[in-house]
Formats: C-alpha cells, structure tokens, sequence
C-alpha cells in the first residue's frame, strides 16, 4: 500500500489488513503528507507544513494516532520506503520544487529523514541529509525483493527550468541517457544482485509508475515527468536487462498515483507488439484523493499496455506467492469518509511462472 493522507479519510483498509493472516506488509510511500491543514475534510492536520524536525515529529505522531493503522502495526511486520510527501511533494534529489537554496533543502530534508527514521521500523539512521534505504530481502528461494528508493538520488524532473516538480512534458531531456532516477550506484547494486539471483520470483518494490503512460490522447505523445518516464534512459536499462538476463518472474510493485493499474513491462523499442518482460502491480491508495489519475481513463485507448485500470475507489493490493504462480487481489475500501466500511476484492489478477504479463481471475 501506500498513500495515506490522514486528511482525505479514514484508515479503513488498514483494520481489514490486521484481521488478514499476511506475512509482510510492504508501504510503498507517502506514509506522511506535509501540507498545511484544509478546510472541510473528513479529518485535519495539526499545525502548519512541516520544515523542521519538531514539525515532521508532530506530523508523524499525529499519524500513528490512527487506531486502525495502530493495529496494522500491531499485527505485521512493515517494510517501508519513502516516497516525496514525507519531505516535500514532486522534490527530486537535492532539489526543492519551486527552486531556491538547495543547501537549505538539503537541511530540511535531513529533518524529514530524521523523523522517518525515528518512527519507522528502520535499522540504520539517517546520516545528515542521506539516508540508506534501499534494502534486499529474501524470503527463501521463493522471493527475492529489492525495496528500491527512487527520490533520495534522481536528477530533477526534465523539461521545466523555471519550476520543479511533475509535468506532462515532451522533450529532448526525458530521453537523455546521463539522467537517472535510481542513481548509478544502486542501479548497479539491483542489477549485479539480479543477475545472480536464484529466486523463483524477482520483485522490485519502488514508488512511481514504471510503465509508459502515453497522457496525449490520439495522435502525439506526452508523458509525466515525476514518473518513469521523466527517466526513459533508466527504465530502458532495467527492462533491456530483464531481457537479455533472464532472472526469473520479474515483478514490478508501485504505489504513488492514487490507482489500480496491472501493467506489462515491455522491452523499449520495439513498437506496441514488443516482448512483455515482466509484470508491474500498481496499488491505488490508503486515503489519498484519485486527482493524480481521475482523467486516465481517456488515455486508455493510447497505452494498449494496461490491463486493468480504476482510480475511484481506495484500498491496497494483497499478493500470494508460490512458486508456479502470483496472485493479486485489489482490495477496495467503500468508503473512507466514514470509519468502519466494507472491504472487498474488487479483481483478482494472476501472474504464471515464466510467463510475463497478468491474467484476469
């Protein structure tokens, strides 16, 4: 899961998540947001936009104050990475969004990190304004999952000097092979560690949308530059090795646009009828609006790619694994606006062994 806006509504899909025999819970970021509190929501923040360690600690706090979030906690083991909203929204690396100092961004977000780490079940602590977090687990030889952290190291989003942030943008920069979105350092570590990997099942647990989303509709393209596709030269490089390299069942799991989405991963430069390489499992989110996604639905026509696409409705993914076969089921909340709603499987979704691409269940 990821994406819960205390603000928006309530945790509900996370006293369904409690009361479920799992394994591991894997939270894909935005575990905080830091804007300001707003009118006329079902719930509110306290205190204004955090920017220092005492503000992010409150925030923090205020979050863990969520019984059914309590439970979850309670029941589970967390594995936990970040995305933007526990620093600041669409901030790339060293750089804030609207620009300015970014020696005085990087002090605000050694405080970010600091209160994440403090309240997070994290081994190692931040450093400054640097963090570790991108970690490997094993869980057998069935499933080798790489957390990855695709904020702390990117370069700034493309095509926009004045601003920063996410865009639909089309240019020359989006596609230049020097930018990166993982860093050249922990590409290396993931893709080294794949290349020996004797998993039955490879999965990458990142943030942002992998695929390409094609956002022009009908002739032209466009594409949204916080994602993936502000980084192409990086993408390509992944999916070029699931590719030729072969590790077993690559499976992409992503948090970040407030949707459900089952993807294939295809290899890049082949056309609409290229490869599938492997299968990207996008959960929509705990709380947090659908307006990063609401209009998607026009586009489908113009990403043949996406299988199974809703926005509406919040909730998390559950995923069993065994060895021939990965199952998901998308878990929907009917409302968060009140504590205590039903929870239901909205699609099933089935991944076999050595067979990219989902089938529907």
């Amino acid at each position: 899961m990821s994406c819960q806006n205390f603000e928006k509504g309530y945790y509900t899909a996370y006293r369904d998540l409690a009361e479920d025999d799992l394994d591991v819970v894997l939270h894909l970021g935005d575990y905080i947001y830091e804007n300001p509190p707003r009118r006329n929501l079902p719930r509110r923040h306290v205190g204004g936009e955090p920017a220092d360690l005492p503000g992010y600690r409150v925030r923090h706090a205020l979050y863990k104050t969520d019984r059914d979030l309590q439970a979850a906690h309670a029941r589970h083991p967390f594995v936990a990475t970040w995305d933007d909203h526990e620093v600041e929204n669409n901030y790339a690396g060293r750089h804030p969004v609207e620009g300015g100092d970014p020696a005085a961004f990087l002090r605000r977000r050694a405080t970010a990190y600091r209160a994440y780490w403090e309240h997070m079940p994290l081994r190692r602590p931040p450093r400054g304004p640097t963090m570790p977090l991108y970690r490997r687990l094993h869980f057998g030889d069935l499933v080798e999952l790489n957390l990855l952290d695709t904020r702390q190291y990117r370069d700034d989003q493309p095509c926009d000097e004045d601003a920063g942030g996410g865009r639909v943008v089309t240019c020359p920069e989006r596609v230049d092979p020097r930018r990166t979105i993982l860093g050249s350092h922990q590409r290396r570590w993931l893709l080294d560690d794949l290349d020996r990997s004797q998993a039955r099942w490879n999965v990458l647990a990142q943030q942002v949308v992998m695929a390409e989303l094609d956002l022009h509709p009908g002739p032209g393209r466009a594409w949204w530059s916080d994602a993936w596709d502000g980084y192409a030269a990086d993408r390509d490089r992944i999916l070029r090795f699931l590719w030729e390299r072969q590790p077993a069942n690559p499976v992409v799991l992503t948090g970040d646009i407030h949707a459900f989405f089952v993807n294939d991963l295809q290899l890049p430069g082949r056309g609409p009828d290229a490869p599938v390489v492997a299968t990207e499992l996008v959960g929509t989110s705990i709380s947090s609006g659908a307006s990063k996604s609401s209009g998607f639905r026009k586009h489908l026509r113009d990403n043949p790619h996406i299988r199974f696409f809703e926005s509406r409705l919040r909730g998390y993914t559950r995923c069993t694994v065994i060895r021939d076969r990965w199952y998901a089921d998308l878990r929907v909340v009917d409302t968060i606006e009140r504590p205590g709603a039903p929870v239901r499987t909205l699609a099933s979704y089935v991944v076999e062994s050595g067979r990219p691409g989902a089938e529907q269940v």
